[in-house]
């Protein structure tokens, strides 16, 4: 089983100049319930069906299995999954020794951008960019299965 270490923050300020790299990411659910969410996701020109568990009592970790998927399937997939779709740019920005992977929301969810960081463990120490908001880890109503249901522009 795999495991996933990661802390989620609101961003506040500019971060796109510090960014490597950017893509476009379209995502819906075959299953929202936290115990079993089923994930199908296209990231720029790869398909990927991701499992996640339930997550630790400080939502900081929870199981994740991946697996690369063709376009055209994650397509197909993406036509019979729960109503609403995540629509966002993913932008990685290396800061000291972690990459941070910052979504910018389209859509439903326009205005909220959010970055998480993956780590080794939980107590794991990283530097944070002065761009960087408040820490929303273990929030549901950040996760993306969550923002599908109730979109940010209805809070």
């Amino acid at each position: 089983m795999g495991q996933e270490i990661e802390k989620k923050f609101l961003v506040k300020g500019e971060f796109k100049k510090h960014a490597s790299k950017s893509v476009k990411v379209v995502q819906g659910y075959l299953s929202s319930v936290p115990e079993r969410n089923v994930r199908v996701r296209i990231k720029g020109n790869k398909g990927y069906l991701t499992i996640k568990g339930i997550g630790n009592a400080s939502g900081a970790s929870r199981y994740e299995w991946e697996k690369e998927i063709s376009v055209e399937d994650a397509g197909d997939l993406l036509k019979i999954c729960e109503p609403g779709v995540i629509d966002k740019t993913r932008y990685i920005v290396k800061v000291g020794d972690h990459e941070y992977e910052v979504d910018e929301f389209y859509g439903d969810n326009d205005g909220l951008t959010v970055a998480e960081v993956e780590l080794d463990a939980e107590d794991e120490a990283f530097e944070k960019p002065e761009w960087l908001g408040a820490e929303v880890t273990g929030e549901v109503k950040y996760y993306n299965s969550m923002l599908m249901k109730n979109p940010y522009k209805n809070w």
